[in-house]
């Protein structure tokens, strides 16, 4: 079987435009912004843009695609203006996910801004319960597990299974695991062994079958850091060894692979792309650069 590898893509022009781009990257599947990730304000999305991003889609042959929450909603937020505006954008991205016909959907859990971290999660689950009161079957919410940075929520398999077993709805639940980011909270995937122990634990603790998704990133911070840092695949903390292990494990090779990388004068998304597809095949020979 081959392994579904992607990036993240823009949608600078049009929506449709951004299958344009997963195409030239050589992509089997896609990650997106569904609109402007810094602000707050958006337009509504025209049907006629919906059904030239779905069409383009069907016709690429990559699935799926995927869309990102954007970084100012905070579903954690003790303050409650930014807690309704938070939640407010997230079912309105669940919408739009609807409507594109995304069946992916993934969000941070947010930041407590340091109140009780059971204050946080109980806001968390308030607002998937609001998004899972709406009427946007096939759309499947993912919650990302996070780098371990101060007063956030979702850095541990437990905390994010409980999360899940409080919120209920399993059918449109699960999640979207991120290595950069479990690597940074202190998950261990440097090896092959270390990725296996890690995984069990997921399963015990969440259900390794309720991963849809894998963010495929390298770490530029040590283990355990705290530092959200992505780095090009091979070229960082985890390395190699554990990348490849990941791509091979049986709970996650069949899932979409989607990476994060950083583009620079070392590498860009196509050369991540086809070094993540290099790890995967476990072929001999020289690496591509």
């Amino acid at each position: 079987m081959k392994v579904r590898i992607g990036c993240h893509v823009s949608i600078a022009g049009s929506l449709a435009a951004s299958v344009s781009r997963a195409i030239s990257r050589e992509c089997r599947t896609f990650q997106i912004f569904t609109r402007n990730p810094r602000g707050w304000n958006y337009k509504e999305v025209a049907e006629e843009d919906a059904a030239a991003f779905r069409e383009a889609v069907a016709t690429s042959g990559m699935d799926p695609a995927v869309a990102h929450m954007p970084y100012l909603p905070n579903l954690a937020s003790p303050k409650e203006e930014v807690y309704e505006k938070s939640v407010s954008a997230f079912c309105a991205e669940v919408e739009r996910c609807h409507l594109l016909g995304i069946p992916y959907l993934v969000t941070h859990l947010g930041s407590t801004l340091g109140t009780p971290p059971e204050e946080g999660q109980d806001r968390i689950v308030r607002a998937l319960g609001a998004a899972l009161d709406m009427n946007a079957a096939g759309v499947t919410i993912l919650l990302e597990n996070t780098a371990g940075c101060r007063n956030t929520i979702g850095n541990r398999f437990d905390e994010i299974g409980s999360i899940l077993d409080e919120a209920g709805g399993k059918a449109r639940l699960g999640i979207c695991f991120d290595t950069c980011h479990a690597f940074a909270a202190g998950y261990d995937l440097r090896t092959a062994a270390s990725v296996n122990s890690v995984m069990k634990e997921c399963d015990a603790e969440v259900g390794s079958q309720r991963i849809h998704l894998v963010h495929l990133n390298d770490a530029k911070a040590p283990l355990a850091s705290g530092r959200d840092r992505h780095e090009h695949l091979g070229l960082g903390e985890i390395g190699p060894e554990g990348l490849s292990a990941v791509l091979h494990h049986p709970a996650l090779r069949h899932l979409p692979f989607i990476c994060e990388t950083p583009v620079d004068e070392r590498r860009d998304d196509l050369g991540n792309i086809r070094y993540a597809a290099f790890l995967a095949g476990g072929t001999s020979g020289a690496a591509p650069l």
